[in-house]
């Protein structure tokens, strides 16, 4: 299934399932409500429910698709975890972990997949990270590598949006430097898990402008999504609806000084999940 959250107009936000170019309303299906995250850990049992629902149907463009899951406890990413990106980046001076490097982008920075995405003034560093991000169905602690796709609920599309300088220069951590707010765009919907056959061989693309900065697949992670789950259930519990956000390929803007200006639009897609678009504005106060 892919389920988004939706608005038409000025109204309220609702559920939906999309297909085939439309989305149709399932938040009046028993069980289901408003809230995406709310619903994942009974999503099997609500799932044949879900798919006979037969409310109402709109055009994907006829509404305005919001984030996915806008709630959630945490959102988590890992550093450098492409082998070709590992490399660009220590050739730009960024060392290369030894181990799995987690940071926290504050859920204050979460957008829809078609938001706009703000040039902060106190930055002309403002990168971007076409990312596969795994959403978490279920409560979990000390997952073991082989039961890890068992507690992932589904797939998203996400730009792991970066302020370099603030990244690497102006804060000791990566959080403030990941977490400007707009700076977390997910979408456009989540893809649940059993539509996908492998989520370790995925294409995915970023463009600039129409230009294609990043192209590449996802068997190319140093730690895959499964040894990650397996990693950070070893500290934290994870609960239904946090997102990971599971590493960038190479083509960042670093290495070059190619960063985003405003007027840009920044397009990521994955194979089987869509995609995002964002167009970068200027900050207003």
């Amino acid at each position: 299934m892919k389920l988004a959250r939706f608005r038409v107009g000025d109204g309220p936000t609702r559920i939906g399932r999309v297909d085939a170019g439309r989305i149709t309303d399932i938040s009046d299906v028993p069980g289901v409500g408003t809230s995406l995250r709310a619903i994942l850990p009974e999503l099997t049992t609500l799932a044949p429910a879900i798919l006979a629902a037969d409310g109402e149907s709109h055009p994907l463009e006829a509404v305005v698709l919001e984030a996915p899951i806008d709630d959630p406890q945490k959102y988590l990413g890992i550093g450098m975890n492409y082998r070709e990106h590992a490399e660009e980046a220590r050739a730009a001076g960024i060392p290369t972990p030894t181990t799995q490097l987690w940071f926290n982008k504050q859920v204050s920075c979460i957008g829809g997949p078609y938001d706009p995405i703000v040039k902060p003034d106190v930055s002309d560093a403002l990168d971007y990270e076409v990312e596969l991000a795994v959403v978490i169905g279920q409560r979990c602690k000390h997952v073991a590598v082989e039961d890890a796709r068992a507690v992932i609920a589904g797939y998203l599309v996400a730009n792991d949006v970066s302020v370099r300088d603030w990244l690497q220069k102006l804060s000791p951590t990566f959080t403030l430097g990941k977490s400007f707010d707009t700076h977390g765009p997910i979408g456009p919907w989540l893809t649940t898990d059993d539509e996908i056959d492998d989520p370790l061989a995925l294409r995915m693309q970023l463009s600039v402008n129409g230009e294609v900065r990043q192209d590449w697949t996802t068997d190319d992670m140093i730690y895959d999504i499964y040894e990650q789950i397996a990693y950070l259930t070893q500290v934290m519990t994870l609960m239904p609806g946090d997102i990971l956000a599971t590493g960038t390929p190479a083509g960042i803007g670093a290495p070059t000084g190619r960063f985003l200006k405003v007027g840009d639009i920044v397009r990521a897609e994955i194979d089987g999940l869509g995609a995002i678009e964002n167009r970068v504005i200027a900050e207003s106060r």
